[in-house]
């Protein structure tokens, strides 16, 4: 009688195992169809939707344990008519927000970019985006999903390789200049655009994410922060004076070679008196004849051969110079 009762309670649990691991109970209890409010629209917007719908589940959008997880309707607001269905044979009415700067697959009109971005800043107003408004983005209409996919598991905007991408859609002159021989090292995902640039806005100029051109820069390249005793009054002023950022054909993202890039502001004859070019027997023979030597100020690295901390230095050679 012991055993038979034992075989029973046994039959029971895997009865109950089994009920459990049912296709049946386990959608019931899982499927992200199934969550809140959700559940509505995800009767139809299934996973055989053209863009991955459901994927919004893997993202913080999605967490449904969060209470302050929005839900569909959060975003693209009751839209009663559209829940409601095909009323009078004209087709299915619209959602009250529609996403997008383009026609969707269903023929609807996307919003007007101010509702589709207050829908967006209902939450995401502070931190990064309290200068959207004026910024030049929001003046040219560009709305949050033209750069973010909400619905992707992963939005391409929010990985670091992926980033420029999203961005050269837009900026080309951007994308040819970084593929010049001296760039900064986006293609291999060490840095992005939103490393220099908050595209949400800034009080900064070019939506840097600094006040300054030279503040942004030296947000990376601390070395070249100084103070220093002999300061070169360029690099105060603005990086972009000798570099191009994006990407030149010139070491250094330099803007164009020295000693050239240095006679921009360094016109005139310098320590030598002889021109740049060739010089017969030497630096000192003025000339610009067959077999003549080349001046050091236009050789090897040019203004730097002696110039080497261009930045700035702490050089007490430079107090000599000044007597």
């Amino acid at each position: 009688m012991k055993r038979g009762r034992t075989v029973a309670l046994l039959g029971a649990a895997l009865g109950f195992a089994a009920a459990m691991c049912s296709p049946a109970i386990q959608a019931d209890e899982t499927t992200p169809t199934r969550v809140g409010q959700d559940a509505v629209c995800t009767r139809c917007h299934d996973e055989s939707e053209t863009k991955p719908i459901l994927a919004m589940y893997q993202t913080p959008h999605g967490v449904t344990a969060d209470g302050r997880t929005p839900s569909c309707q959060s975003c693209h607001g009751a839209s009663a008519g559209h829940v409601a269905g095909d009323t009078e044979g004209k087709g299915r009415p619209a959602p009250d927000v529609i996403f997008g700067s383009k026609h969707t697959p269903a023929g609807y009109q996307p919003s007007d970019p101010l509702v589709q971005t207050e829908a967006c800043l209902t939450c995401h107003k502070e931190g990064l985006r309290t200068h959207w408004s004026g910024s030049q983005h929001q003046l040219g209409d560009v709305v949050c999903s033209n750069c973010h996919t909400v619905h992707a598991a992963n939005d391409p905007m929010l990985v670091k390789i992926l980033q420029p991408e999203v961005c050269f859609g837009c900026h080309k002159e951007q994308r040819a200049q970084t593929k010049h021989i001296s760039t900064h090292p986006l293609d291999a995902g060490k840095m992005a655009c939103s490393d220099c640039h908050n595209p949400h806005g800034s009080s900064g100029p070019k939506l840097l994410v600094k006040n300054t051109v030279t503040e942004t820069c030296l947000t990376c390249h601390a070395e070249k922060r100084g103070p220093f005793l002999w300061e070169h009054q360029p690099v105060n002023e603005d990086c972009t004076n000798c570099h191009t950022p994006h990407g030149s054909n010139i070491s250094a993202l330099l803007k164009s070679r020295p000693p050239f890039l240095c006679d921009e502001c360094h016109d005139g004859p310098h320590n030598s008196q002889a021109p740049y070019g060739t010089a017969v027997g030497g630096i000192q023979g003025g000339g610009a004849l067959a077999g003549g030597s080349p001046n050091s100020n236009a050789v090897g690295r040019a203004c730097m051969n002696c110039h080497v901390m261009v930045h700035g230095s702490n050089s007490p050679t430079g107090a000599f110079l000044h007597h």
